[in-house]
């Protein structure tokens, strides 16, 4: 009846006492069958080994590690490459030699590989240094526990201890082939790097070449070097301007002294020569009777008479050489006034000459510095870019060469074993005891499931059940109110010989529904 209304707790206790044969008859019975079915399972051994990671005999500030990989990918990759074929078969071999392994290799590796469990470490019990009671504490240090399971001890054992051999190995080798990988790639990269640096250089020392005196830092060098060249343009245009205003000058003055000179020349002849020659004589003979020979009037008169006396000898000549051109003798007759203005003249021309050819350097080299100063923008930044480039490419060659040398101190921490190592703290150990099966677990499994047996099967009974038992039963069974409740007076009925036995106790009522 208990679909038909709401159960209370008294109702679940009444079930339970009614029920609890039921439920006591199979959760007493299951543990002992699951018990004995334990013994139908062929035992297993398991073998474990705990494998300690030991950190680096060198600081990390000194020497960086080799593998960044977490732990826990490393050991599964270990784990892969101990569990190959290739890796297995020797083993399997040396193992087949002791008597330990036999069957087909392909099975014994399929085996292997299923029997094998990996365990992480997260914290084992470590000595402390500290006094007398031998007292441990907690401390996490990183390792990870080879289990293997196999149908005997010593088999367990051997596996065990040959998977964390060639665990260890390859973890040596892989450390090694990374620095020493690294090294080489490293080395490659740097060769590359100065190669790549080496053709920067070159490209810096052609621009150098090529924009030579137009480099950014020559740029106000040049600026100052383009004054100056101003600045002597102006004072040679000054002197070019006042050497061509001083020859036309000269050759006026020359224009003058030649056409006195020719017009006193044309009037002359040597009749009147030789008077002025008298006179001056006669003159010069009583100046010197009044004066001393450093008389200004007694040289003065002698430089005359010297002179009248050189024409009369060139005329002398002149009339003894006829063949004579007039352009000679009038040369030859020249005073020296007029040589010295033509003297002055020539001297003049050659300041001019140079003047000029100076003038159209200082252009020249005015027109080369002006193109420098203008190119020096674009000039600038085709360097820039260059530097730019350099400096990335040494830079560059610069953190290679600094990590090819980090990476060849790993290598050689690795070789001395200064880096970080594995090592076996705990040996496979040879197990005393199955892992499987847990004859206990069997038991605890057979008591769970006889509780569930049992009361699966008292709750099957109770719906089953269609007793009207109570107050509660009857208003759910027929839906009708209660008008009055009659207790039972009868005496109790029973057979003494405990057949058929009938009772009612005096707790009850008969309920009667109108």
């Amino acid at each position: 009846m208990i679909e038909n209304r709401e159960l209370t707790m008294d109702d679940y206790l009444a079930m339970l006492r009614r029920r609890l044969k039921v439920i006591l008859i199979p959760t007493l019975l299951a543990p002992l069958i699951g018990f004995g079915v334990s013994f139908f399972f062929s035992p297993k051994y398991t073998s474990q080994t705990l494998i300690l990671v030991e950190e680096p005999k060198v600081p990390e500030g000194y020497v960086q590690p080799v593998l960044s990989q977490d732990l826990g990918q490393r050991v599964a990759t270990l784990e892969a490459r101990a569990t190959s074929a290739e890796r297995l078969r020797p083993m399997i071999q040396s193992l087949n030699q002791q008597g330990l392994l036999k069957g087909n290799v392909d099975d014994i590796i399929e085996g292997i590989r299923s029997g094998l469990q990996v365990l992480p470490v997260v914290s084992v019990a470590v000595p402390t240094p500290t006094g007398g009671g031998g007292s441990k504490k907690k401390s996490d240090v990183p390792g990870f526990t080879l289990a293997y399971t196999a149908s005997s001890p010593r088999e367990a054992q051997a596996v065990d201890a040959g998977l964390a051999n060639i665990i260890i190995d390859e973890n040596l080798k892989d450390r090694e082939a990374v620095a020493q990988n690294t090294t080489d790639f490293l080395t490659r990269q740097v060769e590359d790097a100065k190669r790549n640096l080496d053709e920067q250089d070159a490209k810096i020392a052609a621009f150098n070449k090529q924009y030579m005196g137009q480099l950014p830092g020559d740029a106000d060098n040049n600026l100052k070097i383009l004054i100056g060249l101003n600045s002597q343009l102006d004072a040679n245009t000054q002197t070019l301007n006042r050497a061509q205003q001083d020859k036309a000058y000269t050759e006026s003055m020359l224009a003058q002294q030649l056409a006195a000179w020719k017009s006193s020349q044309t009037a002359t002849n040597p009749a009147t020569l030789q008077q002025q020659l008298a006179s001056l004589q006669t003159q010069l003979l009583s100046l010197q009777a009044r004066y001393t020979d450093d008389h200004p009037d007694v040289v003065k008169t002698k430089r005359d008479i010297a002179e009248i006396q050189k024409k009369l000898d060139q005329l002398n000549k002149a009339a003894a050489n006829p063949s004579a051109t007039a352009d000679d003798k009038e040369n030859l007759s020249e005073p020296p006034e007029i040589r010295q203005l033509r003297m002055q003249i020539h001297q003049y021309e050659q300041v001019i000459t140079q003047a000029t050819r100076d003038q159209q350097k200082l252009q020249e080299s005015i027109r080369v510095y002006q193109g420098r100063v203008a190119l020096s923008p674009a000039v600038d930044e085709q360097y820039k870019q260059l530097t730019r480039d350099y400096t990335t490419a040494q830079t560059f060659y610069d953190n290679l060469l600094a990590k090819k040398s980090q990476s060849e101190v790993q290598v050689a921490a690795e070789r001395e074993q200064q880096g970080e190592q594995m090592r076996v703290l705990n040996p496979a150990d040879l197990p005393d005891s199955p892992s499987f099966p847990n004859r206990w677990l069997f038991a605890g499994g057979g008591l769970a499931g006889g509780l569930a047996v049992g009361f699966g099967l008292a709750l099957w009974l109770e719906l089953r059940d269609t007793s009207v038992r109570t107050e509660d039963d009857v208003i759910a069974v027929l839906e009708l109110p209660t008008l009055s409740q009659v207790p039972w007076v009868g005496l109790e009925v029973g057979h003494s010989n405990g057949a058929g036995k009938k009772s009612r106790s005096r707790g009850e009522k008969e309920t009667v529904e109108v």
